[in-house]
């Protein structure tokens, strides 16, 4: 895991230093090593969170001829089987899973990155031709803006690590391939309209999906854990864990007393886990939020709530193991928040999923992403794991919660076996509720906030101007790190009626 920037585009030799600079602002990223190299047109920096291949994988990572150059974020988990294939026609130079992208880009072009499987965002030079690509989920980030002189592409794993002069900056959008001759789709998702025939409820099928995607993600050269809620999504997937990790340490906060510490702790003793909890107060809850912000790149009030707690957790987790997993995507996958028990028709559910699903890249796997990197933390999620949510979205989605099932109850199904009823039945819970700081965070944002300021909102925030007061404090904190319009549309945000939680990039 990992943090770049790259430059395409005429002069890159006289680009190198101001992308290794612009790099420098992502070590939180890569605190492991650095390097830094022009390729041919391009300018490629490269900051390491050593996970696979610690000794030899340092990037950017050349081809056997040295013409192509790769820099990559994420984690590639057929890279074995791809390797397999590749050698014998190709020399590798390291062990590490990124440089298969190098030797299938030799055989495939673009189109090698729909034999990926995993979560990366890459920029790969090969003379003057460039290949820069994103998961199909967005799980890893990546923006683009283009020089200031017009004449090259500027491509950063954060916002805050794109040069303040570029123009047209925007968020690469997930499943998505960009050549020098234009961008488009890599990924169509296979169950964007409910199946036709639809698959009978078989939870022990959905079971043995989950367990491939969980074993998938434990590959890993350093010590790994999990992030444990006390909720269905997380402690199912410590249990599954626990059964290939003995000595599995669990990781758990929130404010004194609340129900998520209590709930995971009941987890942590029923899976048999090295449980570990941290308790913040009120005072650590207010004072995170500005570093919050400055990390996770959004204004978004939900967004950001959820995301305190994260912060907390990545911290205590980054002491113990560099890798975790965690239960994110399962809400949307199997209709997991309490609105939907208000859908009654069930191809109006399996589309509400459907838009959550591809609206994740810039809410919930922004926050674990940016929240975890924020202290050298990679994080892992199962239930996107492609198969498996391709066999998911293929079962009834009547299954799911209609006729007065709790909500998730095909997952619930599929492992009840595995913790105790109590979580298993366990209602489900917002994170920045479930941790307690929620309201703690609501009532300091109405403190930071005074009267006159907040009656001058629009004409401080003219575009997607403030409601409330807690989301004018947010934003105020946002447009000092990140000024300007162009960066404010790069900002995910719920949108939709009461029932309906849309994620959207805001055009106004």
């Amino acid at each position: 895991m990992c943090g770049f920037t790259a430059y395409v585009g005429a002069g890159g030799d006289r680009r190198l230093e101001e992308a290794r600079r612009m790099a420098e602002l992502l070590r939180h990223r890569g605190p492991d090593d650095a390097a830094a190299q022009s390729a041919g047109a391009s300018a490629l920096a490269h900051r390491r969170l050593s996970i696979i291949d610690v000794a030899g994988g340092r990037q950017p990572l050349t081809n056997e001829d040295g013409r192509a150059a790769l820099v990559c974020n994420g984690e590639i988990y057929n890279f074995r089987a791809l390797r397999s294939r590749l050698e014998g026609r190709h020399r590798f130079a390291t062990n590490s899973d990124s440089e298969v992208i190098l030797h299938l880009y030799e055989e495939k072009g673009a189109d090698c990155v729909r034999e990926l499987d995993g979560m990366f965002a890459f920029v790969l030079t090969d003379g003057d031709r460039f290949l820069a690509a994103r998961d199909a989920f967005g799980i890893k980030p990546l923006y683009v803006g283009r020089d200031r002189d017009g004449g090259g592409l500027w491509f950063a794993s954060e916002l805050k690590a794109l040069p303040a002069d570029c123009r047209d900056v925007a968020e690469f959008p997930p499943g998505t391939l960009m050549t020098e001759h234009g961008a488009r789709r890599w990924f169509e998702p296979p169950w964007l309209e409910p199946a036709s025939d639809p698959e009978p409820g078989d939870a022990g099928a959905l079971r043995g999906e989950l367990e491939r995607a969980v074993e998938k993600r434990l590959m890993s050269d350093v010590p790994l854990g999990v992030f444990l809620s006390g909720g269905l999504d997380s402690s199912a997937i410590a249990a599954i864990v626990r059964r290939s990790i003995p000595d599995l340490h669990s990781f758990a906060v929130g404010l004194d007393g609340s129900p998520d510490l209590l709930a995971a702790r009941r987890a942590a003793e029923h899976i048999g886990t090295r449980h570990h909890e941290y308790v913040y107060t009120r005072d650590e809850a207010e004072a995170a939020v500005e570093h919050v912000i400055a990390h996770l790149e959004s204004y978004d009030p939900a967004l950001i709530e959820s995301s305190v707690p994260c912060y907390f957790v990545s911290k205590l987790a980054s002491q113990h193991v560099k890798v975790v997993l965690s239960g994110e995507g399962a809400d949307e996958v199997f209709a997991g928040y309490g609105y939907f028990a208000d859908i009654r028709d069930p191809a109006a559910l399996h589309a509400e999923c459907t838009r959550l699903l591809l609206g994740l890249h810039n809410m919930n796997l922004q926050r674990v992403d940016r929240m975890t990197m924020a202290h050298a933390l990679e994080g892992r999620v199962p239930f996107l794991d492609l198969a498996f949510v391709a066999r998911a979205m293929r079962q009834d989605p009547a299954l799911k919660t209609i006729d007065a099932r709790p909500e998730k109850w095909l997952l619930r199904r599929a492992v009840s076996d595995l913790l105790p009823p109590e979580i298993v039945w366990r209602t489900k819970q917002e994170f920045a509720h479930g941790s307690g700081s929620a309201s703690a965070l609501s009532e300091h944002a109405q403190r930071a906030v005074s009267d006159a300021d907040f009656t001058r909102r629009s004409e401080l925030f003219p575009g997607d101007t403030p409601t409330t007061k807690q989301a004018f404090a947010y934003r105020r904190i946002f447009e000092e790190r990140f000024p300007g319009e162009e960066r404010r549309r790069t900002v995910g945000r719920w949108r939709g009626h009461s029932h309906a939680h849309a994620t959207t990039n805001d055009p106004s």
